[in-house]
């Protein structure tokens, strides 16, 4: 290489190293990195719904109220307190008695009640008081009684025990009282057998709204006791009826039963007791 291109060689070489050094200082701004994968989902909390109290909440546990459960009917119900299903709707001011909610508390005994169902003042369910027939007051004072204010209803004594009890059928006895298979008796006979109020009474429930019983009669005979007649082939009575002691009210049947038959319970304040206890012997 001729020594006049060297000195050229060595300037363009410290004028590159220069232009080198000056990229190399200078500032280079970079966007900024935005990560753009998939967001980590934020738990969400979700804000429960108010619950509103069911109606009679705060008596719930309370002597003279019950819990409604999962199947129980206003009916059922009614038996099972010995009361009418019509009363208890109206102590708990329902405006349809067939729409009850699981876990509502309802009043199954009347306002002024004592816990064992006694209130401070007389039911009226008969024309005719009970306890003077079994006091042995003359029939023929009580007919006129009667007769004097017919459908009227007088006092009903408490005590049910003094009440004069007959068979509601005349058939054979198929099944005595059991206290857990059958909480009543189970009386024989032909259908279209009459059926017979077994005490003075006034009808509370009159229908076929209660499984297992058919077309059923359900009669209120004072503050203590019910009567049911069930499994019939015809109801002859309506609900609020008035009836007398051995007043034909049904005709035997089959309706929910294997056969013919009238299946009669006593309830004492909705517990079942034996009929057979209550009813004279044969």
């Amino acid at each position: 290489m001729s020594g006049a291109l060297r000195p050229c060689l060595w300037w363009i070489g410290v004028l590159v190293v220069g232009l080198l050094g000056g990229c190399g200082s200078k500032s280079i701004n970079h966007a900024p990195v935005e990560d753009r994968g998939p967001t980590a989902a934020r738990p969400v909390v979700a804000q429960a719904p108010e619950v509103k109290p069911l109606p009679g909440a705060e008596n719930a546990g309370k002597p003279g109220y019950y819990t409604v459960k999962q199947g129980d009917t206003l009916i059922r119900i009614g038996l099972d307190a010995g009361q009418s299903y019509k009363d208890i709707s109206r102590w708990n001011s329902l405006e349809n008695p067939n729409r009850i909610e699981v876990g509502q508390v309802l009043r199954v005994l009347p306002p002024g009640a004592t816990e064992s169902g006694v209130v401070a003042r007389p039911v009226t369910t008969s024309s005719v008081s009970p306890t003077a027939i079994a006091a042995g007051a003359p029939a023929k004072a009580a007919s006129a009684s009667a007769a004097a204010a017919p459908g009227a209803a007088a006092s009903t004594p408490v005590a049910g025990d003094d009440l004069p009890w007959i068979w509601p059928g005349n058939g054979q006895i198929l099944n005595g009282f059991d206290e857990v298979k059958n909480k009543g008796v189970d009386i024989g006979g032909a259908a279209g057998d009459a059926v017979l109020a077994a005490a003075d009474g006034r009808v509370v429930y009159a229908g076929a709204g209660l499984r297992g019983y058919g077309n059923l009669i359900i009669l209120k005979h004072n503050t203590s006791y019910l009567s049911a007649y069930a499994h019939n082939q015809a109801l002859l009575v309506k609900e609020d009826q008035v009836v007398k002691r051995g007043q034909k009210i049904a005709e035997m049947g089959n309706s929910d039963a294997d056969r013919v038959k009238l299946h009669f319970e006593v309830r004492k304040q909705g517990k079942p007791v034996d009929p057979a206890k209550y009813l004279p012997a044969r």
